[in-house]
């Protein structure tokens, strides 16, 4: 086993990657506050083809050192949009059609393992604040939540890790639809 340079990857310009046909998924950031967080997941967004990423409330928008330091170009090559509420962002997906999918501990939540896409739907899956999560407000507004389940002493991920693994079962069921 040889492990691959980076000129053996073939990986996609930022103009194939606006040319390709995205994954049905939109990722909302309600109200992130940490700029490498947010930077991972626009870097994770393109590596699973997400349509977009809808920032909401406090959490920064391109440009900005902090974000580009961890997104390495990816805040080119995936869509984005701010939104001064996350509750305007959901009323926006809410009208294209979206469904709209809270990744949040909550009663009646979903395990993340028993989630299945429909491929014929288009979802927005919501990733809160650090500390607080997704607002309470907003986890009213959504269809459902998705929880990850965990095992040990702690009863949270950091939100790019929730995010990759999110991202990484959702895009895989989805393309073997």
């Amino acid at each position: 086993m040889k492990k691959l340079k980076n000129s053996e990857l073939n990986r996609k310009s930022v103009s194939d990657f606006k040319d390709s046909k995205k994954t049905p998924f939109i990722v909302v950031l309600d109200n992130v506050r940490s700029m490498n967080n947010i930077g991972s997941i626009f870097r994770t967004s393109d590596a699973f083809l997400v349509e977009a990423i809808y920032l909401c409330g406090i959490t920064a928008k391109p440009p900005h050192n902090d974000i580009r330091k961890t997104a390495l170009g990816a805040t080119e090559s995936v869509d984005w949009q701010y939104f001064a509420t996350t509750e305007e962002a959901i009323n926006d997906l809410k009208n294209k059609g979206y469904t709209i999918v809270s990744i949040e501990q909550a009663k009646d939540s979903i395990e993340l393992q028993n989630f299945k896409i429909d491929s014929k739907k288009k979802y927005a899956f919501i990733f809160g604040h650090e500390v607080k999560g997704v607002s309470q407000n907003i986890v009213n507004m959504s269809d459902m939540c998705i929880e990850i389940p965990q095992f040990g002493t702690k009863h949270s991920f950091n939100i790019s890790v929730s995010a990759g693994i999110v991202l990484w079962d959702v895009f895989s069921s989805y393309r073997v639809l």
